[in-house]
């Protein structure tokens, strides 16, 4: 469905025809067990990564980001760890952008170290260029990143990996495929934490890899013995939330832009991370490569004193972990996803105590500015 737009393809890509009752969703099916020779031509099993409504949400993300083939996990960390095991050896070096979101940052710095995976950082394509090594096997970047909102040039990146033989990959989750799709800028592979927008509705846990076919089959099989796979009735629930993935995308886009602008001018306001503002110093990037600038933002308080204050009077937005529900969600980084960060590292990569990250959600925006407003004051 490549030739249509991306709410059609939200709604019908992928979807698992019931033939014999005519229903248009796509069923759920439970089974642990399938018959085997299977008429499906496969020998099916949740942990293969293969059963039908699998392979429902594996051919609709993959529709939407322009891929040949998708492969679906329980999480988004089960997803971007089975990626770079699949593809990292001892001995390997990596190069990742400096600031990642503070799971997969651990994960480099706990599990990889582990493994004799030796990396590096870079904060820009030029940083990214100067880490790599003879070994390097792959580069790993966010655009936009969490929770600053940086964005790199994808076209500079994927140039930058094939110049040297290396696989690019990236984490699409903050601006989803309705914004942006990076393998159309020759990226080589997007991943989601699908728990956020793409699920959308803060109840399912998943994740998503999207690549060529060849790719996808290493990481497939990588995943096999990992056993990180998603269950039916979590799968079907995250079918019926990417059916309204454009939608709620608009009305996400619409509201953190309007947002933005509003803290931009509050007084208790210091700075405001958000690629859609003119002054944001990646603005230009964001301006040539996305189609809209996404619903996650972050600003920081001129007193940091202030924030446990902003947090305790809301009555709209709901401090809480996660983001990219329909619900407008707020927390405090340094506290929360890179909270085992060192203070000084943590500090170097702009987390400060005042520093909070607000994803916008799909409520009235004048009653989010009302919120927002009286808890500022």
């Amino acid at each position: 469905m490549k030739d249509h737009g991306f709410s059609t393809r939200c709604i019908h890509a992928g979807t698992h025809h019931d033939e014999q009752n005519g229903g248009a969703c796509s069923p759920v099916f439970t089974s642990t067990a399938y018959a085997f020779p299977n008429p499906a031509g496969l020998n099916i099993y949740p942990r293969y990564f293969n059963t039908p409504n699998q392979r429902v949400i594996n051919r609709k993300v993959a529709a939407l980001e322009g891929g040949e083939a998708a492969v679906t996990f329980g999480s988004g960390m089960a997803a971007i760890s089975t990626l770079l095991m699949a593809h990292l050896k001892p001995g390997d070096h990596a190069v990742f952008q400096q600031g990642l979101y503070g799971g997969t940052a651990q994960f480099i710095t706990h599990e990889l170290s582990r493994l004799r995976v030796e990396y590096s950082w870079g904060d820009s394509v030029a940083g990214l260029a100067e880490a790599i090594r003879p070994a390097t096997k792959l580069i790993y970047i966010e655009s936009p990143s969490n929770p600053l909102l940086r964005c790199l040039d994808l076209a500079a990146v994927a140039a930058l990996g094939k110049r040297h033989g290396v696989l690019t990959v990236i984490d699409n989750t903050f601006a989803t495929p309705i914004n942006q799709n990076p393998l159309a800028q020759g990226m080589d592979v997007v991943v989601h934490s699908a728990t956020k927008y793409l699920n959308g509705h803060s109840d399912v846990n998943a994740g998503i890899v999207v690549a060529s076919a060849a790719i996808i089959t290493r990481v497939a099989a990588c995943a096999v013995n990992f056993g990180g796979m998603l269950d039916a009735h979590a799968c079907a629930q995250l079918e019926r939330g990417l059916k309204t993935l454009a939608l709620r995308m608009e009305r996400h886009n619409r509201n953190a832009a309007a947002l933005a602008d509003f803290l931009l001018n509050h007084p208790a306001v210091a700075r405001v991370n958000y690629p859609g503002l003119p002054g944001h110093p990646d603005h230009a990037v964001a301006a040539a490569q996305m189609r809209g600038f996404g619903g996650m933002l972050s600003f920081e308080l001129r007193d940091p004193e202030r924030v446990d204050h902003l947090l305790q009077r809301l009555r709209v937005v709901l401090p809480a972990l996660s983001l990219g529900g329909v619900e407008s969600l707020i927390c405090v980084p340094s506290r929360t996803s890179h909270r085992t960060m060192p203070r000084e590292e943590r500090l170097r990569a702009g987390i400060t105590d005042g520093l909070v990250r607000l994803s916008v959600g799909i409520e009235d925006l004048a009653d989010l500015q009302a919120d927002l407003t009286q808890a500022l004051t």
